[in-house]
């Protein structure tokens, strides 16, 4: 395994993302590092972030939407996102056997891993919806 360099901008960019609670994008990573007086180049955190999704330290969520979002939860987990707002929470159920064997069946694969995005409306925007 590679050795951990975490320097100064990452480990600024790992505080922001670990601290989140609705998974950031980039853009908003870059905006609270401003708010929190960091003034980096979008290049390095672009390149900050791949790199600790690469150590494992963060994932990478492409949840259908054009920007990637950032996670540091690393258990397994799903997410269910808002149709309304783009609101992005988490689940924790686990993946019904059911569904792993079926694909196993269906496909031919060996799941190993499983992430599920499931889409709704959330609590805010549900009563806009009526």
């Amino acid at each position: 395994m590679s050795k951990l360099n975490l320097t100064p901008q990452r480990k600024a960019i790992y505080e922001i993302v670990s601290h989140s609670e609705n998974h950031p994008t980039a853009a908003e990573v870059i905006e609270r590092l401003r708010e929190n007086g960091h003034h980096l180049a979008y290049g390095t955190v672009y390149n900050s972030l791949r790199y600790l999704t690469e150590m494992g330290l963060i994932r990478e969520l492409k949840l259908g939407e054009a920007a990637s979002r950032y996670d540091a939860r690393m258990e397994d987990h799903h997410h269910i996102v808002c149709k309304q707002c783009g609101r992005v929470d988490e689940v924790m159920a686990d993946t019904p056997p059911e569904w792993v064997l079926a694909v196993e069946q269906e496909t031919g694969y060996r799941v190993d891993h499983s992430h599920v995005v499931f889409e709704g409306v959330c609590a805010a925007c549900r009563p806009r919806t009526n």
